[in-house]
């Protein structure tokens, strides 16, 4: 499939034969969302514990007798019944990260990409290069590029100056090709790809 390429000015610097290998195949919702609930399980911090039975501090002493006080039968004063005892069943710290097979994990990177073309929010640039690194020059390129909350990819090597003027404004972010991931490229209304980006995207899903 044809796309025009534009430059970061917004005029026409020719165009570029997209693969559908990569860029046309069938959006499917199930896969993106497995990839979606896969990633943000790995990067979630499994911090979280409660203290068990075992970890409350106080005595291990039957509080009362069995029998004859008129209350229910209690064993210790750390069980969760009581102000200040343990809690059953808690949270306790471990990783909540789980295995996606590779062949699973390349087709939904593909998918996502074909799910911006299929819905026409994708943009191809010639380059992402910045002349001076000042965020108000890049900001006014992006604006009368019609962007709002964009994904800009660019090939293995981000221009440095490009990356400085992008970092303080809000809803733009910028990786290199081999950051491309489903949930970023989802999150953001608008995907920006690189000549450099297409190539080495295409050389790597191929």
């Amino acid at each position: 499939m044809k796309f025009e390429v534009k430059t970061l000015d917004g005029a026409n610097a020719g165009s570029v034969e997209l693969s559908e290998a990569v860029f046309g195949l069938p959006v499917r919702a199930d896969l993106l969302h497995r990839l979606v609930r896969w990633q943000l399980a790995k990067r979630q911090a499994g911090t979280h514990k409660t203290k068990g039975i075992s970890e409350i501090s106080g005595t291990t002493a039957k509080p009362f007798k069995q029998k004859g006080t008129g209350n229910a039968r209690q064993g210790s004063k750390r069980s969760p019944q009581f102000r200040g005892g343990a809690t059953i069943f808690g949270p306790v710290v471990r990783s909540h990260a789980h295995d996606l097979p590779k062949k699973v994990r390349k087709l939904g990177l593909k998918t996502a990409l074909s799910a911006k073309v299929a819905a026409g929010e994708i943009l191809i640039l010639d380059q992402a290069k910045s002349e001076n690194g000042k965020t108000k020059d890049l900001l006014a390129q992006v604006k009368a590029l019609g962007l709002n909350k964009a994904l800009f990819i660019d090939g293995p090597e981000v221009d440095e100056k490009f990356a400085l003027a992008a970092r303080n404004i809000v809803g733009i972010d910028v990786l290199p090709s081999q950051g491309a991931n489903v949930y970023d490229i989802l999150r953001r209304d608008t995907l920006v790809l690189t000549l450099d980006a297409v190539k080495h995207l295409e050389e790597r899903l191929q």
